[in-house]
């Protein structure tokens, strides 16, 4: 599917609205069980309609070269797919200037958690 664009529209077209719907219904099921915050993984979220969807937004990055190994050291990844990935994407800087909160994975794991610590932590705060 990687390069066809009509089949991409088309499963977008058949899963978005599935997944939007599983969405709010988590949010909502949160919402009236008291949760103060709930996170939602949505990959291109920018690139979709997904941001006015939510009242803060969380970019989670690595340095190019980072992300790159990663990806590629997925089982079936190709330097042609992980290409056919990034054209889709909108450039990490431009994430990063629209983003709330910025995650820099680029390093240990427990620097990447204190991040997300700190990030809970001032959204607690927004309450």
């Amino acid at each position: 599917m990687v390069g066809n664009e009509a089949a991409i529209k088309q499963l977008e077209a058949i899963v978005h609205p599935l997944v939007r719907a599983a969405q709010m219904h988590f949010v909502q099921d949160n919402r009236d069980a008291g949760t103060q915050v709930v996170v939602l993984d949505i990959p291109l979220l920018f690139e979709g309609n997904g941001a006015k969807f939510v009242n803060k937004t969380v970019v989670v990055s690595a340095p190019a070269d980072v992300q790159r190994a990663r990806v590629l050291a997925r089982p079936g990844m190709s330097q042609e797919k992980f290409e056919a990935i990034l054209a889709r994407q909108m450039p990490d800087g431009e994430k990063r200037a629209r983003a709330d909160f910025v995650i820099e994975t680029g390093g240990d794991f427990d620097t990447t958690r204190a991040q997300v610590r700190a990030v809970l932590d001032a959204l607690r705060e927004q309450i």
